[in-house]
């Protein structure tokens, strides 16, 4: 598995909106992305790259000392090879320099492939969040992660 994890610019969108439309059934747009990459301060978007190729993508906003995760995506040719784990290890060694404490996600009750995966990273279920998902009103379980021995939540 050789690749780089590195910061997202403009010029990665349309390969991450790709990866988006692929993955998602209401895929973020490229506008959003662009105003994500541009004008949210709170934004930091990382890519994984095999060969000069995005693979993978993860967003994430940083909110007083948590990490709220808004997005991870691998391209379907490249799922199951350890690129989205990647992209969270990257975080969970990056975010704390921001004084990022706790890392937070929802994501989708069905999707057990990506459930395991936050499990896997030390993410715990903390809530469920009904109805949240409006293509389908699916429910999102809400994951928690701390990055800091002794770390409370308020």
């Amino acid at each position: 598995m050789d690749y780089i994890i590195r910061s997202m610019t403009l010029a990665d969108v349309q390969a991450v909106c790709e990866i988006e439309s692929l993955s998602f059934a209401s895929p973020w747009t490229e506008a959003s992305f662009i105003n994500e990459l541009t004008n949210n301060k709170l934004a930091h978007y990382y890519v994984a790259e095999v060969s000069g190729r995005v693979v993978a993508y993860l967003g994430v906003w940083y909110i007083l000392d948590e990490g709220h995760i808004t997005n991870i995506a691998v391209k379907p040719a490249y799922r199951g090879n350890g690129y989205g784990l990647a992209l969270v290890y990257h975080l969970k060694s990056v975010a704390p320099e921001s004084g990022i404490a706790w890392l937070t996600l929802e994501v989708r009750v069905s999707n057990v492939p990506a459930i395991a995966l936050y499990e896997k990273m030390g993410f715990e279920t903390q809530g469920i969040r009904k109805k949240y998902y409006q293509d389908n009103g699916e429910d999102a379980m809400i994951m928690w992660c701390s990055l800091v021995e002794g770390a409370v939540r308020e």
